[in-house]
């Protein structure tokens, strides 16, 4: 059986400023589920990046072994991409990171991905502060295998054989926080409006950008019974903000009362504009966040939203002091300077 993908598009179709209309940023035509939240998820990163202007080819996209990591051929076909071994992502995109820290970085995995086999990867790329998106496309089970409780699945839950999970779950984005995460968002694949912002906020961050998305299983996890599905995750959200994207050059003034908003200024002077909600949280504040996440789970609340974010960290490169030049483009003369130099290096440690 062939999948085609459709090559009409409306010939009125808007352009960003770099001339591309948003069918440039689309991949294969996807073979998962119909109505699967995953496919959601890619058109939402495919739309960040029209809106933000990025070049596809100045984009790596990563990804493990299950369902969402097979997404990202879905979405920018002229980008670079490496399906790598299950779990085990973040290394490769450690690797490739520090050999070219000049492309944009999007890790794509799943939670079996991630809180299971990839969990001790997971653990290191966040302390590390690895400039990268880090996406966990989040359905609480095991969609490839027919759809057995992953990690993340809640205690209590029931799936779509009738089975009630024992265990307590792996919460991914409190974990992300308590580890060190310098930008930590929630979201719901079926809520395009919050997400986009989100990964727009995500991919202009400098440092490790984790955001978790719920994304329901429509053939083995939508049921009744399962926090993971459509219905329960639409109840049950809680939203930590209304805010928006606002890239510098467009600068939007706002008219809100004194205290109500809070605008973020990012590395690249790039701002995300904030609407609180909540007087008791903060979303600068690491302590005032893992507290939010963790009143919303006694609630039975999923919290949605930018959770945390530390606007002032170094990622990788700048606690390792790398060269400026990204390492895959030193020459032979940059990496052996002669002996005399190798000499004079050598005489410094006698």
């Amino acid at each position: 059986m062939s999948y085609l993908r459709s090559k009409f598009r409306h010939p009125a179709l808007p352009k960003n400023d770099l001339g591309y209309t948003v069918d440039y940023y689309e991949g294969s035509l996807s073979t998962l589920c119909a109505g699967c939240g995953h496919d959601s998820i890619s058109a939402a990163v495919a739309e960040a990046c029209f809106q933000m202007n990025i070049e596809p080819h100045k984009v790596a996209k990563l990804s493990g072994i299950g369902c969402s990591s097979k997404t990202p051929a879905y979405f920018l076909s002229n980008s670079h991409g490496f399906n790598s071994v299950h779990g085990r992502m973040p290394s490769v995109a450690t690797g490739a990171n520090l050999a070219n820290k000049d492309l944009i970085y999007l890790g794509v995995s799943g939670d079996g991905d991630t809180a299971s086999i990839g969990m001790g990867q997971f653990v290191h790329v966040v302390r590390r502060n690895l400039n990268m998106v880090y996406i966990v496309m989040n359905n609480g089970c095991y969609g490839l295998t027919k759809g057995q409780d992953s990690a993340t699945a809640d205690h209590g839950s029931k799936n779509k054989t009738g089975h009630i999970n024992l265990f307590e779950s792996i919460d991914l984005s409190s974990l992300a926080i308590e580890l060190g995460a310098t930008f930590v968002g929630q979201s719901f694949s079926g809520d395009k409006e919050q997400l986009i912002p989100l990964i727009k906020a995500a991919m202009s961050h400098q440092g490790f950008a984790f955001l978790n998305v719920i994304s329901p299983c429509v053939t083995f996890n939508n049921n009744v019974g399962s926090t993971k599905s459509y219905d329960y995750v639409r109840e049950h959200q809680e939203t930590t903000a209304t805010f928006d994207f606002v890239p510098l050059a467009r600068e939007i003034k706002t008219t809100y009362e004194e205290g109500s908003t809070q605008n973020l200024t990012m590395h690249d002077g790039s701002v995300i504009q904030l609407h609180k909600l909540a007087k008791d949280w903060n979303p600068l504040d690491r302590i005032s966040a893992m507290n939010a996440v963790g009143n919303a789970k006694v609630n039975g609340e999923i919290l949605t939203g930018l959770l945390y974010m530390n606007p002032d960290t170094q990622d990788l490169h700048e606690i390792l002091d790398t060269s400026e030049t990204p390492l895959n483009s030193l020459t032979e003369k940059d990496l052996c300077p002669g002996s005399e130099i190798l000499k004079g290096i050598n005489d410094s440690f006698r």
